[in-house]
C-alpha cells in the first residue's frame, strides 16, 4: 500500500505540531538538567539561562551521590525492577499464550478480566495488597515491592495480541515435533514476539523504575528505598532548598531510562505496532 502524501501546507503543519509539542515535553528535562549545572545563587535568578553563568555540576552531582547513598537507591530500584521484569514475563507469557492460541471454556471471560485490569489503576488495590503484605509478613522487604506487579494485565494483553499474529501452523508442527504447550511458549512463541517482549520490559521498568506511591507504604528501611523514594528523603532530610544537588540526583535517576529507551527504541516501536497490524 502506497504511503499518503500531504500537501507541502499540510506536512509543514504536522511538524510544526510535533516540534511545539516535543519542546514541551522535554523543556523539564532541559531546565532539570540546567538546573543541575547552576550555583545557589544563580538558580533563584529571575533571569533564566540554559547554560550556567558559573559551573558548579561537579559540586552539584559530587554532592548528590555523597550525601545520600544514592547509588544504593538506584541498586535498590535495578534489582527491583528486573526481578519484577523476570516474574511478570514468566507469568505472562503463558497465560497470554493460554488466551491466544487454547481454546478452553470461559477464555473469553478471563480476558474480558484483563481488560478490566487495564482500566484499574495500582493505586485502587493499596490497601487490600497492604494488608495481604501484613499478613505474609513481607512488609519493608523486597518481596513487598516485588509481588504486588507480579501479574501485569498489560503484559498479558499485549503479548497475546503478538502471539495471535503467529500461524497456527507453527504450533502444530511443534506439537507434532513432541513439544509441551510451556516448551512451546518458550522456545518458539517468546522469540518471536521478542519485540513484543522488549517493549513490555521498557513499559514494566519505566513504571517501576519511577514509582513512588507502593515504595512510600510498602518500606520504611532506607537499605531498601528504591530512587524515586531516596530522592525524596534526600529532599527532605539533607538538601532542604539545595536544588542543585537535588536536579543532579533526578537527573541521574533519569539517565539509566533515556540510555535504555535509545538503545531499544528500534523493538519499542516495532513491538508497539506489530500486534495490530494483519
Amino acid at each position: 500500500m502506497s504511503a499518503i502524501r500531504l500537501s507541502p501546507t499540510a506536512a509543514i503543519l504536522r511538524h510544526g505540531v510535533l516540534v511545539l509539542t516535543s519542546a514541551f515535553i522535554l523543556v523539564p528535562f532541559v531546565w532539570m538538567v540546567s538546573l543541575s549545572l547552576k550555583s545557589p545563587g544563580e538558580i533563584f535568578r529571575a533571569t533564566f539561562s540554559v547554560l550556567p553563568a558559573q559551573f558548579y555540576g561537579v559540586d552539584n552531582y559530587a554532592k548528590a551521590i555523597t550525601s545520600v547513598p544514592l547509588p544504593r537507591y538506584m541498586g535498590n530500584g535495578l534489582l527491583v525492577c528486573a526481578l519484577i521484569l523476570a516474574a511478570q514475563i514468566l507469568v505472562c507469557a503463558p497465560a497470554a499464550y493460554a488466551l491466544a492460541k487454547l481454546k478452553f471454556w470461559g477464555r473469553d471471560f478471563i480476558f474480558a478480566m484483563v481488560l478490566v485490569g487495564l482500566l484499574l489503576p495500582h493505586q485502587v488495590l493499596s490497601l487490600p495488597l497492604f494488608i495481604l503484605c501484613y499478613k505474609l509478613g513481607i512488609l519493608n522487604t523486597y518481596l513487598a515491592l516485588v509481588i504486588p506487579y507480579v501479574v501485569s494485565p498489560f503484559g498479558i494483553f499485549l503479548l497475546r495480541q503478538f502471539f495471535k499474529k503467529i500461524p497456527n501452523d507453527i504450533v502444530h508442527a511443534a506439537r507434532l515435533d513432541g513439544l509441551c504447550e510451556l516448551a512451546i511458549v518458550w522456545k518458539i512463541m517468546v522469540p518471536m514476539a521478542l519485540p513484543a517482549v522488549i517493549t513490555f520490559s521498557i513499559f514494566s521498568v519505566v513504571a517501576h523504575w519511577n514509582d513512588l506511591f507502593w515504595p512510600l507504604i510498602a518500606v520504611r528501611d532506607g537499605n531498601l528505598m528504591p530512587a524515586p523514594l531516596g530522592i525524596m528523603a534526600f529532599k527532605n532530610e539533607e538538601a532542604g532548598n539545595d536544588y542543585g544537588p537535588l536536579m543532579a540526583a533526578s537527573t541521574l535517576v533519569v539517565a539509566p531510562l533515556l540510555i535504555a529507551f535509545l538503545a531499544a527504541q528500534k523493538w519499542f516501536v516495532e513491538g508497539m505496532t506489530g500486534g495490530s497490524v494483519k
